[in-house]
């Protein structure tokens, strides 16, 4: 909540013009009654013309001093809503660019999509209303108790009833909206889930003929949220005619018992008249109030949310004292008696791992599905932190490293393979969109995906829409891997990011990244043995521990973990060669 507040800190100046706005606002509404009673008394009654002309005037002045300053209040509070939503939507998505892999595990894609539009949108429409209503009501709230009571002492108690009615119809409303608004952002997160696993799934979805299950589960997440939003719009509309009721009921009482004492010469006509405004005024007052604290408590909920995401500490932090790499850079990277637990994890995904990939050599990992190799792969790039022993770069624990710097010296080509609306040469050229057009395609054809960028009409300029969805996946890891290469690094890490590419093209491009990549150090992630045979080293993953370590040949015969992976793969004779 207090990460929030900074955000008003540069408005500050527009915040206090538009209270002294409100404030010549509010006095120049609460001047209006005195006036007409004036017109009425003197004016009316008295048969005085002149009177009505120069009062009416000064009412007219009146009004347009009002209706100006509140035209600029509105101008002012858009403004200070507009930017601070601004300022926050930018800090949330900066906030969750930085994130480990430890905080989106805490949070989310379809809650993060919510707190960074839905929420935002709650709390600069709370802002807005906030300057508007909550500073100007009190005002004329209070004035106009002062200005009633001036005219007529003898009819408080009716505004005092009033009053008491209000705060009792605005008690029960907020004590029954309340736990409600709480779960209208849930509610919203959760549909927002759906809609993304259903637009994401959707081929799985129509293979398995599981279309009405899908509509069924959409249509709770739909009724659920539909059904407390029609709850709390109902109970909001059933305030509105309670409070009416309270001011007509207001009205009259004014207008019986002031009769009483207009007959009685105790009050003038006019004085009544104004009295019955300054009532209305004080009960319209209250009613923007009632508005506002319905529209509080969902607010705050929005400002707790979006706080619980800025607020969100660093998992993986850079070392208070960074020691960036030196000019000469060893590309070896040595993993010393590595152990790794996830956050709330009960045990530990790998133990004493201990292994070294040297540059110039090919270092690959295998094992059975959750071994732990994309876990030891993110190590390096330190999406998360060892929690036990080091892995060192350059002779430099990778803690001790700036992130940015790390990542720097490293091509990645994920396991799932993402791409990014825009273009060929776009997605190729992330890391450097001033790279040379020789070094995109030296990269395009090491990765063998100059063949298929050719068979394009607009070539490197082929559009690429959201998540490579118009490229097949063999394809999509092409280009993955192109976009890698490009950066001329000198580690580079492949996920496992050859699973979708034919035993031909694997094999040119193992030879071409051993030709042009042959001075790197690469670690290469696979399942197919097939992938990996060739590899100067091969470390063998069980379980979260190294079951071996050598070469394919050696591997056959003292590893038994990898002869049995490699028989389910190769043939007798691809074995014996």
């Amino acid at each position: 909540m207090i990460r929030i507040i900074h955000y008003i800190k540069p408005y500050v100046g527009m915040v206090l013009l538009a209270i002294a706005l409100l404030f010549v606002q509010a006095n120049c509404e609460l001047a209006l009654p005195d006036y007409m009673a004036d017109i009425v008394n003197t004016g009316v009654i008295g048969g005085n013309i002149p009177f009505i002309w120069n009062t009416g005037g000064r009412m007219l002045l009146i009004t347009l001093l009002s209706a100006a300053s509140s035209i600029i209040v509105g101008y002012l509070s858009a403004r200070v809503g507009a930017g601070i939503s601004r300022d926050l939507r930018a800090d949330v998505f900066k906030k969750v660019v930085g994130f480990s892999s430890a905080a989106f595990d805490r949070f989310s894609t379809a809650s993060l999509i919510t707190r960074s539009t839905n929420d935002v949108t709650q709390v600069q429409t709370l802002l807005i209303m906030t300057i508007r209503i909550v500073f100007y009501a009190p005002i004329m709230g209070f004035g106009g108790v002062m200005k009633a009571v001036a005219n007529s002492s003898s009819m408080t108690w009716i505004i005092g009833l009033a009053v008491m009615c209000l705060l009792i119809v605005i008690i029960v409303m907020f004590n029954v909206a309340m736990p409600r608004f709480k779960l209208v952002q849930q509610l919203i997160d959760r549909l927002n889930l759906v809609t993304r696993e259903n637009l994401e799934g959707m081929l799985v979805i129509r293979a398995f003929n599981t279309q009405r299950f899908e509509r069924d589960r959409f249509d709770k997440a739909n009724r659920d949220l539909t059904g407390l939003n029609l709850f709390l719009n109902r109970a909001m509309a059933l305030m509105m005619p309670v409070m009416m009721l309270i001011m007509n009921i207001t009205t009259i009482s004014i207008i019986w018992y002031g009769a009483r004492q207009v007959s009685e010469f105790k009050l003038e006509v006019g004085s009544m008249m104004a009295y019955m405004q300054y009532a209305m005024q004080i009960i319209m007052s209250f009613l923007m109030l009632a508005m506002m604290f319905i529209m509080i408590p969902r607010a705050m909920v929005s400002v707790n949310r979006i706080a619980d995401v800025l607020e969100t500490g660093e998992t993986v932090p850079d070392s208070a004292t960074p020691e960036p790499f030196g000019e000469r850079f060893d590309s070896a990277v040595e993993f010393r008696g590595v152990g790794f637990r996830y956050p709330g994890g009960e045990g530990d995904v790998l133990r004493n791992i201990n292994f070294t990939a040297r540059a110039g050599q090919t270092t690959a990992i295998i094992g059975s599905t959750g071994s732990g190799k994309s876990t030891l792969v993110n190590l390096i790039l330190r999406f998360y932190d060892v929690t036990g022993g080091s892995i060192l770069i350059d002779g430099k624990d990778i803690r001790d490293v700036p992130k940015r710097a790390l990542r720097e010296k490293i091509g990645y080509a994920p396991q799932k393979s993402a791409l990014f609306s825009g273009t060929i040469r776009s997605n190729i050229c992330y890391a450097d969109e001033g790279m040379s057009a020789e070094n995109m395609e030296k990269a395009a054809d090491v990765a063998q995906a100059a063949e298929i960028i050719a068979s394009k009409e607009g070539g490197y300029d082929s559009p690429i829409s959201q998540g490579g969805a118009n490229v097949s996946g063999g394809q999509r890891q092409r280009l993955s891997i192109a976009r890698a290469l490009a950066k001329n690094a000198p580690i580079y890490i492949f996920d496992d990011s050859f699973s979708a590419l034919d035993l031909k093209t694997d094999a040119n491009l193992r030879a071409a990244l051993k030709r042009e990549a042959g001075g790197s150090t690469i670690i290469l992630v696979a399942q197919r043995v097939g992938t990996i045979m060739d590899a100067d080293q091969i470390v063998v993953l069980d379980n979260g521990e190294i079951a071996g370590k050598g070469t394919h040949g050696e591997l056959l015969k003292s590893c038994g973990v990898y002869l049995e992976i490699a028989r389910s793969q190769l043939s007798e004779e691809e074995l014996s060669l």
